[in-house]
């Protein structure tokens, strides 16, 4: 199947004399995860992992993810005649390397122009005239040969109540503006789904698990333009737009509005997330400010509302995880358990709360599976969940108070000493880094050590950041904030109100996986002569499975710090169980 399809594209490029054509992970707007109209990468390639790039030449095609699908990738890419090439390691070129050295003198490199970013692009074109080559991203080859392609998502959009936001639309406009005219910009695009729901505080359903809403937005001092597809525009919501004075166009309208653009304007916007082919069609002689969208840092600091609702959806989303974790426990090896089935059982959970969605795809790994980090399972790999070893699950639901996303490793039987000993170090890592104390300034490079130093210490680690931020009935990874020492992109400082994950691991291919993952607040401390101290505030409230602890492994400050958080785990949660499940959760949350 994937080499007749990529047959057929190379048929589309030999037409056209393409000699390489991209194909990444992307959508109009650079979201991370994509509708499914836009799967065009799994379409060619038949890996369905969520971050990649397809480069297909007349003679071979490659797929780059990260190490987060190594192991993923190269069971789906067997047969495929692709080859998987593995991001970050020694001696594999990047995407940009690859195409530099294999475009010959003179060649054409396609794309369409809409699903790679403006920063990228220009990076091609430069690339490309090294070779005195062109350029080709006015067509999208994959659409002319993908004849059962899925429509243009176009999902029902609600509006969401300032009794969860905080903060109403007109005053978000109000603050954007303020940046704009500090930076003597005339007009703001933005193409990212989730500062546009932020900011209108709209939200839809147009990516599978973000209720985010297909369109593009313009603002200007004295108008703000919602580019959006008519079908979803309801009476409720046009009323609720014309009264914060928004004005609606036709969602593909938007590259005519931008070229149009006065040639004496300023634009702001941000290269690394609107598409190539827009910035390809402002006029030229428009001075273009390329920095980070302002909403972007706006979102990430929740307000006490968002805070505050935040909490009661953690509170909610523990009730479910302690109703399976017991589930689990009580039922291993005396029921018919597997993946799909623990994960269905875990969505139910959570939909008896209140969540309306998932945040993600359920992350439910037995075993081995557990050491592909961002594992999948289908019918194909579905195992049984048996009475031994560790399973991994990542998951999380969207309420309307707020997002949550939880990692627990649970001993679902006997475990080995090497087991242990390995969930242990990754649980002092997770503590370490929940009880950080620092000064304002500092960023998630800059304490990241403290989640890695118990795994240095024997020589392993994780080939992944420790943590992300997290939207607010948003996008479960957002930016600016994030824990990793070597991604440049988390060098954001934490700032109060910021919601940023904490989840360090352990994978052992063939063997197991160990994740452990809350979510942490950043909070402001003690004001003195040496600055603003910051220390995190636990936002998930879940045992951490004592049955595969190896308390000796363990000082007394951590088990201090273990003993502190069950105490609030139980405190929080034994009230809103059954007695029977309240007295379980007592000893999965005793003293150690």
């Amino acid at each position: 199947m994937i080499p007749t399809r990529l047959n057929a594209l190379r048929n589309e490029m030999a037409k056209r004399n393409i000699a390489i054509y991209i194909v990444p992970t992307a959508d109009f707007h650079e979201s991370e995860y994509v509708g499914e109209y836009f799967t065009a990468r799994k379409y060619m390639t038949g890996f369905t992992g969520s971050a990649g790039v397809a480069v297909i030449t007349m003679e071979e095609a490659g797929l780059w993810t990260d190490a987060r699908y190594f192991i993923q990738a190269a069971a789906q890419l067997k047969d495929s005649t692709v080859t998987l090439y593995k991001m970050g390691e020694e001696g594999v070129p990047t995407v940009d390397e690859y195409i530099e050295k294999t475009l010959a003198e003179g060649q054409i490199l396609g794309f369409d122009g809409r699903v790679v970013n403006s920063a990228w692009g220009k990076k091609l074109e430069e690339l490309v005239a090294k070779k005195n080559g062109t350029l080709a991203v006015e067509e999208d080859l994959v659409d002319i040969i993908w004849t059962d392609r899925p429509e243009l998502s176009a999902e029902p959009v609600c509006v969401m109540d300032i009794s969860y936001t905080g903060k109403g639309t007109v005053t978000k406009l109000v603050d954007i503006r303020k940046v704009m005219e500090e930076k003597g910009a005339d007009v703001h695009l933005l193409t990212s789904l989730y500062d546009i729901a932020w900011i209108l505080n709209v939200r839809g359903n147009d990516i599978h698990c973000v209720p985010v809403v297909l369109s593009y937005l313009a603002l200007t001092k004295e108008e703000c333009i919602w580019f959006v597809q008519e079908e979803v525009l309801t009476d409720e919501l046009s009323a609720y737009l014309k009264a914060n004075n928004i004005i609606t166009r036709p969602y593909d309208s938007f590259y005519e509005y931008v070229k149009e653009i006065s040639v004496d304007s300023t634009v702001l916007m941000n290269k690394s997330v609107v598409n190539y082919r827009i910035c390809n069609s402002i006029p030229e002689g428009v001075k273009v400010i390329d920095e980070a969208d302002p909403s972007n840092l706006m979102k990430s600091q929740k307000n006490e509302i968002e805070l505050n609702n935040t909490r009661n959806a953690h509170i909610k989303d523990a009730v479910a995880m302690c109703k399976f974790m017991y589930w689990l426990k009580k039922n291993v090896g005396k029921i018919a358990m597997t993946e799909i089935s623990a994960s269905d059982y875990l969505e139910t959970l959570r939909k008896e709360q209140g969540a309306f969605d998932l945040s993600f795809d359920t992350i439910c790994g037995y075993a081995e599976h557990g050491a592909i980090i961002h594992y999948g399972a289908t019918p194909e790999t579905d195992v049984e969940i048996k009475p031994e070893g560790l399973l991994l699950v990542d998951s999380g639901g969207q309420y309307l108070e707020g997002t949550t996303d939880i990692t627990r490793t649970f001993a679902v039987g006997p475990v080995t000493q090497e087991m242990k000993s390995d969930f242990t170090r990754v649980l002092r890592s997770n503590l370490n880094l929940a009880n950080a104390r620092f000064l304002h300034g500092c960023s998630g490079m800059n304490l990241d050590v403290l989640a890695r130093q118990p795994l240095w210490e024997a020589n392993l680690d994780y080939k992944h950041g420790t943590g992300h931020g997290v939207g607010h009935v948003l996008n479960v990874h957002e930016g600016p904030n994030g824990f990793h020492w070597g991604r440049k992109g988390y060098a954001a400082t934490l700032e109060e109100g910021m919601i940023t994950t904490d989840e360090p691991g352990i994978y052992m291919e063939g063997a197991y996986g160990i994740r452990l993952e809350n979510e942490l607040i950043c909070r402001k401390g003690d004001k003195n002569e040496y600055g603003q101290f910051m220390y995190f505030e636990n936002l998930t409230f879940v045992p951490f499975d004592l049955d595969a602890v190896d308390e000796s492994q363990m000082n007394e400050t951590e088990k201090r710090y273990l003993n502190e958080y069950h105490k609030a785990v139980y405190e929080k949660i034994a009230p809103l169980l059954t007695n029977e499940e309240a007295e379980w959760l007592k000893v999965y949350t005793r003293s150690i």
